[in-house]
């Protein structure tokens, strides 16, 4: 393998730009506006909570499946490209599809067939720094891939957000989809692979039992949690009934509930896919990477989901139209992106002085407090504590990206860092399951007793989830060294 030069490092990563121009725009802006013209506002969360857990299902099947294939592919344009190709053709079908919809079925179908046609090119490009970089210069090429990924925040919020805001919401998906095209043909023409000659003896069977394990594993989580938090609320809600009668029994109950269920979802999704991928003798043995992926995944489902109900919730707090709900949602995560930005430079730097685990945990403190001004702001509706939230949330996302997969790729086992590894998408599909999938419908059930009132209680559990993504951290114990204690 060639040592690559210094523009091999932004070729290679281009795309993952493009991708997530798409991802930022869909989830979070095409999708909530168009919810909000589609769907009564005492059902907007559940809604999109249904429509995120969906597409996620399709992403954790999808995914993996395709990785497979573009490893076992002989055509001599490369392994990755040509499924990168197509589905990035396929890709531009779907938001046309999303432009014209017309409901909130249809608008569900195309979410759902462009969840399956992005991660067509997502499960090929992932194998792109593999094939092309030497091990030894791959921490390089992660850095630039995460920086292609972040970047797209704060365009997406600058640009698109300002567009549809100011009622150019076709435009938007046009400007999006001419992204998506132009960044995929230039990966066509800069990128040089090397065509396979043979194909590999790699069955794909057991890569998707692999990944139905980590399916299953979720959802009997999530279900796990449905129940055991609907019991404990429901016993929070007699006791609170039975001292002072009133709706703040209901909201009470609801929300421990609410809580109870997000946290027992994570904790038993984690380890039941994990359990069900590794086997529960390999799990156990190396507990502390199982409860890094825990840590994970309470923190992407907080930080998530408060991005996937922000538009809903400036809508009802300074009670403005959607379009200025865009203008304003867009200016917060232009904030967030740029601190998000600056903190991840200094991150990998910082933790190599005071430690990979410090900075995780730091990070999880800080999103926090941020989670917990946000939801302050619905009874002081003011500007300045939403950017103050901002800045706090996108700083802690910097140093959770800068810091948070180097803890990780330090905890598995060398010789099968591979197996390991793939099954830390525990953490990045469930997170909408559990934080957008219980939220959403959690939410308008409080709202409909207390308006606004929903938002708080699941501001406030997201808070929890950060905090506890801290606490976990005592679990996950990596191997001695100055920057990963």
């Amino acid at each position: 393998m060639k040592s690559p030069r210094w523009y091999d490092y932004l070729t290679i990563n281009l795309y993952w730009f493009g991708l997530n121009i798409r991802n930022n725009a869909v989830g979070g802006v095409f999708l909530p506006y168009l919810l909000a013209a589609f769907v009564a506002e005492d059902v907007r969360n559940t809604a999109l909570g249904t429509i995120r857990t969906a597409g996620l299902v399709i992403a954790m099947l999808v995914q993996p499946a395709m990785g497979i294939l573009s490893d076992r592919n002989t055509s001599r344009f490369g392994r990755r490209r040509p499924f990168i190709f197509v589905g990035v053709l396929l890709d531009l079908l779907c938001l046309a599809f999303i432009a014209v919809s017309w409901n909130y079925t249809s608008l569900l179908i195309a979410i759902l067939l462009i969840q399956f046609t992005a991660n067509i090119s997502h499960g090929a490009v992932q194998g792109l720094i593999p094939d092309l970089i030497p091990e030894e210069k791959r921490g390089i090429a992660s850095g630039v891939k995460g920086f292609m990924e972040l970047i797209p925040l704060l365009l997406v919020s600058l640009i698109i957000a300002r567009i549809v805001s100011n009622g150019g919401f076709t435009l938007a998906v046009w400007i999006v989809g001419g992204a998506h095209l132009l960044i995929m043909l230039l990966t066509m023409v800069l990128v040089k692979e090397t065509p396979l000659k043979e194909k590999p003896d790699i069955p794909l069977a057991p890569t998707m039992i692999r990944v139905l394990g980590m399916l299953a594993g979720i959802l009997a989580g999530a279900g796990g949690g449905l129940a055991a938090g609907g019991a404990l609320g429901g016993l929070v809600w007699l006791l609170a009934h039975f001292l002072f009668q009133s709706p703040a029994a209901s909201i009470l109950g609801i929300g421990v509930g609410c809580a109870a269920a997000m946290i027992i979802a994570v904790g038993a999704g984690v380890w039941t896919g994990a359990s069900a991928t590794l086997g529960w003798k390999a799990a156990r043995e190396q507990s502390p990477f199982i409860w890094w992926i825990v840590n994970r995944l309470f923190f992407f489902s907080a930080l998530t989901s408060i991005q996937s109900f922000s538009l809903f919730f400036l809508m009802y707090v300074f009670h403005i139209t959607r379009e200025e709900a865009v203008r304003l949602n867009g200016e917060l995560f232009t904030v967030v992106g740029i601190f998000t930005l600056l903190a991840t430079l200094p991150g990998g730097v910082l933790s190599d002085r005071f430690g990979r685990r410090k900075l995780v945990g730091i990070s999880g403190a800080v999103g926090a407090l941020g989670a917990l001004i946000l939801l302050t702001t619905i009874f002081t509706p003011r500007l300045p504590l939403i950017y103050v939230a901002g800045i706090l949330l996108g700083s802690a996302t910097g140093l959770f990206y800068a810091t948070s997969w180097a803890l990780g790729v330090s905890l598995v086992p060398e010789d099968q860092a591979g197996r390991y590894l793939g099954v830390s998408n525990l953490a990045g599909a469930g997170a909408g399951m559990v934080g957008t999938g219980i939220g959403g419908p959690i939410a308008d059930w409080i709202n409909r007793i207390q308006p606004g009132m929903g938002y708080f209680v699941i501001f406030g559990a997201y808070a929890l989830l950060l905090i506890l993504s801290v606490v976990t951290l005592r679990w996950v114990q990596s191997k001695p060294s100055s920057s990963e204690t």
